[in-house]
């Protein structure tokens, strides 16, 4: 009996162990349960993926070509984009991405609201 209850104890010590040496190496985070108590957690390893950046950065886009097409107005931005889809390769790949879509137009109009 007394060899059964030293396995499960040299388990939970490796367990222990090992916990404190990925804490150590990758760091830990404290959190709080809901009953107040404070534990450790292994933070988790690799990277994630930034959704959050992402979709700042497509909201500045739409907010930017919005800006724009309210500053310039349809006919011109329009005119400006057939310039761009008359050049080179790279100004193409532009002018597809500043065209008035949806979005870009519902953010001019906001932006109309607000600024005139």
């Amino acid at each position: 009996m007394a060899d059964a209850n030293m396995q499960d104890f040299d388990k939970r010590v490796s367990r222990i162990n090992k916990r404190k040496r990925q804490q150590s190496s990758r760091g830990a985070v404290l959190v709080m349960a809901d009953d107040g108590l404070i534990t450790t957690r292994v933070r988790r390893r690799g990277a994630r993926f930034p959704w959050r950046g992402i979709f700042v950065v497509l909201a500045v886009f739409f907010a930017l070509k919005g800006l724009l097409l309210s500053h310039l107005g349809p006919i011109t931005y329009d005119e400006r984009v057939a310039k761009l889809e008359a050049g080179t390769v790279f100004e193409q790949a532009g002018a597809f991405a500043m065209k008035a879509d949806p979005v870009t137009k519902w953010a001019a109009e906001n932006f109309n609201t607000y600024l005139k």
